[in-house]
């Protein structure tokens, strides 16, 4: 058993500087105003005093507990009584010299306050005058729409792989030093571990480590538990949600699977190859066709993790905030990478972007902040969005550039309908061949996967109502009761076809060809 963690080769080294570097270039291009909005507070105040000091700038730190005090650490430099409140702290920045960075902590909720706000804007024009730089950092963005207008955001970044390393191999050994602790991990289990933590803070990530070692052992079992665990943190208020693989076989969809083929071998290339590697496509269809479905196929195909970006959850009430956790799950996204980030029904949470909404133009900058992202985006997170509605999408989502296809999913065909009978009628350990599938698929004409799902539900209760199995007429029964939403909605299904046979790819041969 070993007692110190293996080091594999590829985690060797850990660049802790890239934060620090970031913000050293806002310092030097003296922006007077930088917002952070951060869970990892001591980190990334670390990172900003290490930049300040890198240029020679003193750090003027205020909290409301403490008031003014240099540095970050008061217990060098004692704070200055009468400056607890948010107005005389401000008050007392404003009276100081130039060169400096004035560092606020958790101001932003008390610039309802209009005196405050309005001694934190002469602060900032003051601040321009002078050289120096004011940092508001807080745990959630809710500025007044004025200071959003000025402020330069700094983003924090995750931690990537050889970091994470850096931060699991330093708690095992700090938490060696109360208790003895059995380790027992090759050097794949490690690079395993490192991977399941991707997408967390750092404080996220020793939280983990300890709670794995809660039984003063590290092993092959909690790196197996630590994804699980990363679900839960992501989970906690963030717009990024790890989906379980679970079932993800799908009938038909065969041009959709050839395509996901042949681009897994770019998508897999290291950037040494010269291949682009496939950015997204936008899955259009019919409602309840399978385009969720064909979402999972995809990260299942290529083996990778799949994250769900909950756009209803997008918008929050306080200016700022929602655009910070649109890029807060983008950048989650991307320190997870490779993954598929699926965004269902993406025209629900961008639609009003392409009209006049009455939303103060907050639709707009969140698609701005998407549109931007997709374009840019270095890291191999390729992109699946879903859409019933093609006519409430902004056109700039659908030239190319943003997604590598756009593949349409049309109703299925006999021979897919008779295979997505036969698939739900196994998922419910039901003998599919003492049903007559042949006239399930024709009684399900018209009729989406959902429909044809939704009728083997039915007939299965109907018969356990009855206490006895359930048999073929059943099902034709239940398909005959319920009207097929090709029929609910045929003139929009219709036009919908219309639009995608000129404009897109199909997902599976039509009817007959």
């Amino acid at each position: 058993m070993r007692q110190t963690l293996p080091i594999p080769d590829d985690l060797g080294s850990s660049d802790m500087t890239s934060d620090r570097q970031r913000f050293a270039m806002l310092l030097r291009a003296r922006h007077p105003l930088i917002t952070v909005s951060t869970t990892d507070e001591d980190r990334t105040v670390e990172a900003i005093v290490a930049a300040a000091l890198d240029h020679t700038r003193q750090v003027i730190t205020w909290t409301q507990v403490r008031g003014i005090y240099e540095g970050v650490f008061d217990t060098d430099h004692g704070a200055l009584s009468g400056t607890e409140q948010p107005a005389a702290g401000l008050r007392w920045c404003w009276q100081a010299g130039g060169n400096r960075v004035f560092l606020l902590l958790d101001l932003a909720p008390h610039l309802g306050n209009d005196l405050v706000l309005r001694a934190l804007r002469e602060l900032v024009t003051r601040a321009a005058t002078l050289g120096s730089t004011v940092v508001l950092v807080d745990h959630q963005e809710h500025l007044p729409d004025i200071l959003v207008r000025e402020a330069v955001p700094f983003v924090p970044s995750l931690p990537e792989d050889q970091e994470i390393f850096a931060i699991l191999r330093a708690t095992v050994e700090q938490l060696k030093k109360d208790k003895p602790i059995t380790v027992d991990l090759s050097q794949d289990y490690i690079r395993a571990a490192v991977r399941a933590m991707r997408g967390l803070t750092r404080t996220q990530v020793r939280r983990l480590v300890a709670d794995a070692m809660a039984d003063d052992r590290f092993d092959a079992a909690d790196v197996e538990r630590l994804g699980a665990a990363r679900a839960k943190f992501l989970g906690r208020g963030s717009l990024l949600e790890v989906v379980a693989m679970g079932q993800s076989e799908i009938a038909g969809a065969e041009k959709l699977k050839h395509w996901l083929t042949l681009r897994r071998a770019a998508f897999d290339a290291p950037a040494s190859a010269g291949l682009d590697a496939p950015r997204g496509v936008l899955l259009l269809g019919v409602p309840g066709s399978g385009k969720s479905l064909c979402a999972r196929t995809i990260a299942h195909t290529w083996n990778r993790p799949l994250l769900r970006l909950d756009v209803g959850s997008l918008y929050n009430q306080y200016v700022g905030e929602s655009e910070r956790r649109l890029r807060e799950a983008l950048q989650q996204a991307e320190a997870m990478a490779p993954a598929v980030l699926w965004v269902d029904e993406i025209e629900k949470a961008f639609a009003s972007a392409a009209s006049q909404s009455t939303d103060g133009g907050l639709s707009q900058r969140m698609f701005g902040c998407l549109l931007t992202w997709m374009q840019e985006r270095r890291a191999p997170v390729f992109m699946v969005a879903t859409a019933n509605n093609i006519e409430a999408l902004p056109p700039e989502l659908l030239r190319k550039g943003r997604f590598d296809e756009i593949f349409f999913v049309d109703l299925p065909t006999t021979a897919v309908r008779r295979e997505i009978a036969r698939l739900h009628l196994v998922r419910r350990r039901i003998d599919a061949t003492t049903f007559d599938l042949d006239a399930i698929a024709a009684a399900a004409q018209g009729c989406t996967g959902a429909d044809i799902e939704a009728a083997i539900v039915t007939c299965v209760l109907h018969a356990a109502a009855l206490k006895r199995p359930p048999v073929t007429a059943d099902v034709v029964q239940a398909l005959d009761d319920s009207a097929p939403i090709s029929l609910v909605m045929h003139e929009r299904i219709n036009a919908l076809r219309a639009w995608a046979r000129e404009r897109c790819r199909f997902a599976d041969d039509p009817e007959g060809g």
